[in-house]
This record gives C-alpha cells, sequence and structure tokens, in this order.
C-alpha cells in the first residue's frame, strides 16, 4: 500500500541531514565509533551486523536488520517506507533499497509528492551487486537475486530471480 508523505517538512529535512552526516562520517572512516553512530540510527540492529563503507540511508529509524547481515560497499536504501531484512541476509555491492517513489504523471509530478512503500526481505536472503528493489516489495526467506536485477514484484521464496525486470529462474 502506497502512503503518501511530505518530505520537504522541517522535521524530515533535518532529520535526513543528521543522518546523511552520520553517513558520510561512517564512509569517510569506517571505524568502530562510526558504525555504532550509525546502527544506532536504525530501528533495529540485530547482533553480528556488518556494514561496510558507503552506506547511505534518508531517516534511519524506518531500518530493521536482522542477526548476521552483511552490507557490502555502497549500499542506499531510501527508507520513506519501512525496510527490513530478516537475519542471515547477504546483501552485494551497489544495492538499492527504493522504498520511495513520485507520480508518474507529469502534472501530479510537480506537486512533489513522495509515496512511501515497505519492502520486507526474509531471512538468508542474497541480494547479488547492483541488485534494485522497489517499494511494495517482498522478498521470501532463502531467496536469491540475481547481480544487476530490478525487482518490482514479489519474490517467492526458495527461488532465484533475476533479469530486468527480475524474474524467477529456478527453484533452489
Amino acid at each position: 500500500m502506497k502512503t503518501r508523505f511530505d518530505s520537504l517538512t522541517p522535521q524530515l529535512i533535518q532529520q535526513r541531514q543528521q543522518v546523511h552526516e552520520i553517513c558520510r562520517q561512517f564512509g569517510r572512516s569506517p571505524s568502530k565509533g562510526n558504525l555504532k553512530r550509525l546502527k544506532q540510527l536504525l530501528k533495529t540492529c540485530g547482533e553480528q551486523v556488518v556494514i561496510e563503507s558507503g552506506f547511505y540511508c534518508d531517516y534511519g529509524d524506518r531500518i530493521s536488520l536482522g542477526h548476521r547481515v552483511f552490507i557490502n560497499i555502497n549500499c542506499t536504501i531510501l527508507d520513506g517506507g519501512q525496510v527490513s531484512l530478516g537475519d542471515d541476509c547477504l546483501i552485494g555491492p551497489n544495492v538499492q533499497l527504493l522504498a520511495v517513489s513520485h507520480d508518474s504523471d507529469p502534472a501530479l509530478r510537480l506537486e512533489k509528492h513522495n509515496y512511501a512503500q515497505d519492502i520486507c526481505i526474509g531471512n538468508n536472503v542474497w541480494l547479488g551487486a547492483g541488485v534494485i528493489i522497489i517499494g511494495g516489495v517482498k522478498v521470501g526467506d532463502n531467496a536469491v537475486i540475481g547481480a544487476g536485477s530490478v525487482v518490482t514484484k514479489d519474490v517467492e521464496a526458495g527461488y532465484m530471480y533475476a533479469g530486468n525486470p527480475a524474474r524467477k529462474i529456478k527453484k533452489l
């Protein structure tokens, strides 16, 4: 379900600025202190979570990470909606989780509305390098998404998907 929200309120602008600065600090120096500050932004963060340099998000407090999640370099999460990753997920380099969209109608787009849709990624999911997942998508447990795929629809548990748009390839 799409939820309309105004990302240009003073409160959300200020929150994004603060979160972006913490992400920039972590990108420049992925030290334990900067990683701790980054993890404290999140709604929830499980044990043994690894986040590599180049992590970016808008709000942080809408992101939930399970235990033993590994997020490789240059991950972008636009978390206008809730974004949850289950336990033991592997997130490849340059992955984008985009829980925000805009109007496709040109006249309506001029009004600058944002629409949030949640993204839910199950347990033991592997997102290959460069995967893009748009808002409203659910990825089932034990799924694999091939590198460079664009996921626009739900992914069935225990299957490999790949392509643009991603489609079911095989049962795992």
